[in-house]
């Protein structure tokens, strides 16, 4: 359904976060997305429009472009 969601449950793991803090920064920043949501994007359940890719990158401050890196999925999946 997409393919960032891999990513964005890496980077969130990596930086120490639980679902509920990438919320609360995602709220922080004018996207009221819930908890359950992201766990569906995370899950590659929920389709992700561009804006919300922005809204994601900005959240977890990385360049858009990491939330697309198909080696880090792979990386995580061996």
């Amino acid at each position: 359904m997409n393919i960032i969601g891999k990513n964005v449950k890496t980077i969130r793991e990596k930086l120490g976060w639980t679902q509920e803090q990438l919320v609360a920064k995602c709220n922080l920043i004018d996207w009221q997305i819930s908890r359950s949501t992201l766990a569906k994007v995370e899950a590659n359940v929920r389709r992700v429009t561009d804006i919300e890719v922005l809204k994601l990158s900005t959240a977890l401050n990385v360049p858009i472009n990491h939330l697309f890196d198909t080696k880090r999925v792979c990386d995580q999946q061996s």
